[in-house]
């Protein structure tokens, strides 16, 4: 039997999804909740890994077993802490976490009146131009060589994005990534590039040769705690 987890965190509070020795981490700590529960060893696929700090709206997990639990959410709710159960569901056995994915959407928090709480936003004291932000943001839609936006050493770095959306409300902007894959930092590395924009420290030109590759040199990287995993489909 498989098994469906839909689960919100509180990334502030972890090391990161991915299981870590001697750090706090959401698959480690879903696990032992699990394990407890079903008093056997249970071992989740999630649907990708956040960075420590990341904090996930709407993140997917997945196992099996072969024991019923009743009032399985409830029981995870009571001994879970800084990570909600939204969702269990049974699956088909061809159910993937991560393999089944059909999109993800990331949003990223930008505080730029500089009062809000740094766990949970990115905070940028100063204008931007989001309209100059959201014209640079169309060179991303599509299918690219992502390299000079990913963190670390890949097999493959290209990936599709279907849809950036940039806009402000009260103080802050969110940026909105809608694609198939989405790789180490690049989320980050997008919204630190469009910010570059936004400055008026890099153009158009400066992201479509880091695109095609004509340039290595990298922009900042936004910092995590304003990443947040909003949406699976499948």
């Amino acid at each position: 039997m498989k098994l469906m987890l839909i689960i919100s965190y509180d990334g502030s509070k972890f090391k990161g999804f991915q299981r870590q020795k001697n750090v706090r981490n959401v698959q480690g700590e879903l696990e032992k909740s699990l394990s407890n529960i079903y008093n056997e060893n249970i071992i989740i696929k999630g649907a990708g890994r956040t960075d420590a700090l990341v904090h996930a709206n709407y993140q997917v997990v997945h196992y099996e077993t072969n024991k019923e639990i009743k009032n399985l959410k409830d029981k995870l709710n009571s001994t879970l802490k800084d990570i909600t159960i939204l969702k269990v569901k049974k699956v088909d056995d061809l159910f993937h976490a991560r393999h089944s994915v059909k999109y993800k959407e990331y949003i990223y928090k930008l505080d730029i009146s500089g009062t809000r709480d740094a766990n949970y936003y990115g905070i940028y004291k100063g204008k931007l131009d989001i309209k100059k932000m959201q014209e640079a943001s169309k060179l991303f839609i599509g299918t690219h060589d992502f390299r000079n936006f990913i963190g670390g050493e890949r097999d493959n770095y290209v990936t599709t994005i279907m849809e950036i959306k940039i806009y402000q409300y009260n103080k802050i902007i969110y940026f909105k990534f809608i694609g198939y894959a989405f790789y180490r930092y690049m989320v980050r590395n997008l919204v630190g590039a469009l910010m570059q924009v936004g400055k008026d420290k890099a153009t158009l030109d400066t992201l479509n040769d880091l695109l095609l590759n004509k340039t290595d040199k990298r922009l900042p990287t936004a910092k995590p705690s304003g990443l947040y995993l909003n949406y699976i489909k499948y």
